[in-house]
């Protein structure tokens, strides 16, 4: 299988609540689309400097995350990203990668927004079980009876 993009939209979720609450309006929220490497190696959503400087996310923690080299470097985390795919959408933190790095979407915003690759068209694609809506899987939920 070659590798698979996909068409993405990054917010800043602290300028939704500040709009929500009417500190700002609609139109003063950071946004960008971006086109994304679907990297399910990746556990996390991968940004670069830039795009975390035009969307202002803050940094809340450094992690060290291992590279496709094997390498393990340092990375600022920011958080409050909200990422929009057709009709999912999610709220995650992002690693930032140094300089124009490519955009990765890792495995938990795959997850949390109920997406596959469909190995054939090589795309991200809805899950065609739950077009409509995201639907997880909660293991080990089990009914109380009192």
């Amino acid at each position: 299988m070659g590798l698979v993009y996909a068409e993405i939209e990054l917010i800043n979720a602290e300028d939704i609540a500040l709009a929500r609450k009417y500190f700002i309006g609609a139109d003063e929220i950071k946004r960008m689309f971006v086109t994304a490497l679907v990297d399910t190696g990746s556990y996390m959503l991968c940004i670069n400097e830039s795009i975390q400087e035009q969307l202002q996310l803050p940094i809340v923690e450094k992690r060290k995350g291992q590279l496709a080299d094997g390498t393990i470097q340092e990375f600022d985390v920011v958080t409050g990203v909200e990422l929009k795919f057709k009709n999912r959408r999610t709220i995650c933190n992002a690693m930032v990668l140094p300089g124009d790095s490519e955009v990765l979407l890792g495995a938990i915003p795959l997850e949390d927004m109920d997406v596959l690759i469909h190995p054939l068209r090589q795309e991200l694609i809805v899950n065609p079980d739950h077009p409509y809506f995201a639907q997880m899987k909660l293991k080990g939920l089990r009914e109380v009876k009192i």
